[in-house]
């Protein structure tokens, strides 16, 4: 898939802005083709030196990004030539969708096997050892808090992961 097609995609430029940040995003969307110091890309994108060179170390370490070092000979300086890897983007959200399905995964087991009281004026939630601890009272206001039902949430838990399980071919 070519750069412009991928940044065509919301759920694709949402993950770049995810990832950059608003100041990293004119690097993110820009992707020259070939190599591209980046000191060409702040003058180019008219952006300070230092969030250029962020965005593309975060762009690098999420495997968006590769560089090569040259050396002047005269200098001695560095110069890092960048260029863009975007076919690595759907492997990436892949793996994002999977970790986020594990981390859900997790929460909803910690929701189902744990009972928790509300402080419905501060709206503070506590487990049961918690609560019992203060007394069934509220530490901040001092009302007493009552049982919480989380089904709703447990449910809406089960919901989302069953649509995950179905964008990952994942069998539950």
């Amino acid at each position: 898939m070519a750069f412009e097609e991928l940044l065509e995609d919301p759920v694709i430029q949402k993950y770049l802005h995810e990832l950059v940040g608003p100041t990293g995003m004119p690097v993110a969307a820009a992707p020259p083709d070939g190599e591209v110091t980046d000191e060409e890309l702040a003058e180019d994108l008219d952006l300070e030196l230092n969030d250029v060179r962020r965005a593309l170390f975060i762009l690098y370490e999420n495997d968006l990004a590769t560089y090569r070092r040259l050396r002047d000979e005269d200098s001695g300086w560095l110069t890092y030539l960048w260029t863009f890897q975007y076919d690595n983007i759907p492997e990436n959200l892949e793996e994002e969708m999977h970790r986020l399905h594990d981390a859900l995964d997790g929460r909803q087991e910690y929701e189902r096997n744990h009972e928790f009281y509300l402080c419905e004026i501060c709206s503070i939630r506590f487990e049961f050892g918690e609560a019992m601890d203060f007394g069934f009272e509220c530490p901040e206001c001092g009302s007493p808090v009552e049982s919480m039902d989380n089904d709703r949430l447990v449910n809406a838990m089960d919901d989302r992961l069953a649509a995950l399980e179905d964008e990952l071919n994942i069998d539950a």
